[in-house]
């Protein structure tokens, strides 16, 4: 069986630093899906590019947490949406607060709002996805978010990022975050897999980010290498991996705790050696656009 890779960046649109890294790496062909940041600033100039790329793969980033300090954003839908705020009125920072006050029907109106305001702009968006896997309820157990961002996929026909399989790999990956017991989450996935399937909802078959909880965080040589072993390990199907990649800025700088690892993505996927290694590796990059049409849908 084949090996196929979706490379997607997350967080289009929620600075310039990340939209011109964006910009390049799609240009070039260097990752193949992106997806936006409805809340942020430098959204619409995000769906712009998209509008003027009908081409490329270009979804939602649906986004209910707002993790940085200096640099907040808040609900895009009309009250009431007091239980998605935090004190400040941003928000929550972490996924455990916003699963643990959210009300559904609130959660239902911004995702839709956020989808909705891109499509105004003039987006047509590829595919839903999910900022900090707020949505998944693997922070808290509240699997109802993960069942509504499934619904609300399927009801505008769009392929979701929700792995069909999950691995030991995936458990342990400090990027997902999978704070519940690993045996509930096993315990669902195929009932989750079947009502997203019922509903025609295209899913990738793993999902594995870049990970930054060892010596891949100490140096861009460091980072390079775990990188082209993770993606030796990737299986058979489709698997999905996300970046955050960002030019270099003051901006970012004020924005981002993490602003470097950022830049070391935009570098790393940049390189052309890393185009010739994925290759190398007999691993074929699809979008989400491609996705869909192998899952018949």
């Amino acid at each position: 069986m084949e090996r196929y890779l979706i490379i997607n960046a997350d967080d289009f649109g929620m600075c310039r630093s990340s939209n011109f890294a964006v910009f390049d790496l799609l240009k070039s062909g260097k990752i193949t899906s992106s997806t936006i940041m409805a809340p942020c600033s430098w959204a619409p100039e995000a769906v712009k590019f998209a509008k003027n790329n009908p081409e490329l793969a270009i979804g939602v980033h649906l986004t209910t947490t707002s993790e940085w300090d200096n640099y907040r954003w808040g609900p895009v839908g009309s009250f009431p949406n007091s239980t998605l705020r935090d004190k400040e009125g941003y928000f929550y920072h972490e996924c455990k607060d916003f699963e643990k006050h959210a009300d559904l029907k609130e959660t239902e109106t911004e995702i839709r709002a956020q989808i909705e305001k891109l499509k105004a702009l003039g987006l047509k968006p590829s595919h839903l996805d999910n900022h900090m896997g707020s949505l998944y309820g693997v922070a808290a157990g509240r699997f109802e978010l993960l069942e509504l961002m499934i619904k609300i996929a399927g009801e505008y026909k769009l392929p979701l990022r929700m792995p069909m399989n999950f691995t030991d790999e995936q458990f342990s990956n400090t990027m997902l975050d999978v704070k519940v017991n690993p045996e509930a989450v096993k315990s669902l996935i195929n009932k989750v897999v079947a009502y997203g399937k019922s509903l025609g909802v295209a899913m990738p078959d793993y999902l594995m980010p870049g990970d930054w909880s060892g010596p891949q965080k100490e140096s861009y040589e460091n980072y390079k290498e775990y990188i082209y072993e993770l993606y030796r390990s990737f299986p058979s199907g489709v698997t999905e991996t996300y970046i955050h990649p960002a030019i270099e800025t003051d901006e970012l700088k004020g924005t981002s705790s993490v602003w470097q690892r950022r830049v070391w993505e935009y570098k790393l996927f940049s390189d052309e050696q890393t185009k010739q290694h994925i290759d190398s590796l007999g691993i074929k990059l699809i979008n989400y656009r491609d996705l869909a049409k192998m899952r018949n849908l």
